[in-house]
């Protein structure tokens, strides 16, 4: 609740700081053709911010790393800032996931010295896109919306790939002789995902057959998962207000369920 004057208006900066809010929101939430265009922006940073790390072993001797590194800092603090802004609860806010996975990753740029740089775990930012709304939206405006289904399995699958090979090349293969980087952590996550299993290179110890595991298990999951949205045709979700069923052809008139006639909003794509 923000004090007034004795004319009932907001103090000045009171004021300014509502604006910048309401800005921010129309920007971040929004689903106008200049919001989602913003949105696009930031997930083509997130991106940029990926490839840094991809290539940071490469550039970590090079004088411009550390420019690099601050300025990536520098912009994951600014929209970590914007983002409590809009934030009607700053208490929900900050019992997401996302957002201490946010701050560490800034710990670990301002710290590259003590922390390596953990800015993999950034893909998981492309993740939460991949399950938003937004890529509904661009997907409509480019017309590809029967795609969906495939694009947000795809993504489940690179993003996956992208967390894994980050977390054995920074936990079993950074600093080790015999391995170039990132490729071989690549090769050993694809290896291990689609159980060919070659054993040319294998991670040492207990966590290390646990991480392989896991591995496995969930990206046989997620590959077959993409499987079936591939093969299978594409439906809408929009649930029968009798049985309940989920999802449906896209031109669907009545539920296959209950033959509960159905009124699935039109997009006239």
């Amino acid at each position: 609740m923000f004090l007034r004057m004795n004319d009932g208006t907001l103090p000045p900066e009171t004021s300014g700081l509502t604006s910048l809010r309401q800005r921010l929101r129309v920007l971040y939430l929004g689903r106008e053709k200049k919001a989602i265009t913003f949105q696009a922006v930031l997930a083509v940073v997130d991106l940029a911010i990926l490839a840094f790390f991809v290539l940071g072993p490469y550039l970590r001797s090079g004088p411009s790393y550390l420019i690099i590194d601050y300025s990536i800092a520098f912009w994951i603090g600014l929209e970590l800032c914007a983002r409590a802004l809009i934030e009607r609860n700053l208490g929900d806010w900050l019992k997401r996931p996302i957002t201490w996975i946010d701050i560490f990753v800034l710990l670990t740029l301002l710290l590259p010295e003590l922390l390596f740089n953990f800015a993999f775990l950034r893909a998981i930012r492309i993740w939460t896109i991949g399950q938003s709304a937004l890529l509904k939206v661009l997907l409509r405006y480019c017309g590809l919306r029967h795609l969906e289904d495939v694009m947000r399995a795809s993504i489940n699958v690179i993003v996956f790939l992208f967390l894994v090979t980050g977390f054995v090349y920074t936990f079993f293969f950074r600093g080790l002789p015999g391995i170039t980087g990132l490729v071989d952590a690549l090769y050993f996550t694809v290896a291990t995902v689609t159980t060919t299993g070659f054993g040319d290179i294998t991670l040492p110890g207990t966590l290390g057959k646990l991480t392989s595991i896991v591995t496995m298990i969930i990206g046989i999951s997620l590959f077959v998962r993409l499987a079936q949205a591939v093969v299978r045709p594409f439906k809408v979700t929009f649930p029968c207000p009798q049985c309940g069923l989920q999802r449906h052809d896209a031109d669907a008139v009545h539920c296959k369920a209950c033959g509960h006639i159905l009124n699935i909003p039109d997009e006239g794509a």
